[in-house]
């Protein structure tokens, strides 16, 4: 693997890569956050950006994983690309997206997307599935042909990476990995053993 001194213009040439040769959802990652006991949870959400300033997902504030954060912003990220044979993880703490990058964000999805963000009651116990296909029913008459506006439960988050790791699948499970370590002015990169 050749060595970058950036590791997020790494990242972008390994996204590229895997947009051309992963079958399904190249963005896809597990996010791992814990509750402020340190009890951990982990699931797969979808990166939506990625630049100097961290990586970025959306969810429903009310979620369970939207709590954790709230109490925890410590968190790790993981993108697993098969048919590359690479994954990069990541760690750091979570901030915020602004509301215009919500915004942004929201009407940039899918029309059916933005009914569901205001229909589900996300990591909420329901009844049974009528009850969600009931509550979209009733957003997708009330919004009409018209605008759709984020719901003000409905946001982002972005985690400020300390620390990005690289791994590549090599030979006889002799792996190649770079470690970054952001130390608060530049990147600092380690060799691990495999």
């Amino acid at each position: 693997m050749t060595q970058s001194p950036n590791p997020i213009s790494l990242f972008h040439d390994w996204m590229a890569e895997a947009e051309k040769k992963e079958i399904n959802d190249p963005n896809a990652m597990s996010l791992a956050t814990a509750t402020k006991e340190g009890v951990p949870s982990v699931r797969m959400v979808l990166l939506k950006g990625a630049d100097e300033r961290g990586f970025v997902f959306y969810t429903n504030l009310g979620s369970r994983k939207a709590g954790e954060l709230m109490e925890n912003p410590h968190v790790s990220l993981c993108l697993h690309w098969k048919s590359l044979r690479k994954q990069v993880r990541v760690e750091g703490v979570i901030e915020r997206v602004s509301d215009e990058e919500a915004d942004a964000y929201f009407q940039s999805r899918a029309r059916v997307s933005r009914i569901g963000a205001w229909a589900s009651r996300q990591s909420q116990e329901m009844e049974g599935r009528w009850e969600l296909e009931k509550r979209v029913a009733e957003y997708t008459a009330k919004f009409g042909i018209g605008e759709i506006p984020r719901p003000d439960f409905w946001g982002g988050f972005r985690v400020k990476p300390s620390v990005i790791e690289f791994w590549a699948d090599q030979n006889f499970r002799l792996h190649d990995r770079i470690v970054y370590k952001w130390s608060g002015e530049n990147w600092e990169t380690t060799r691990l053993f495999p």
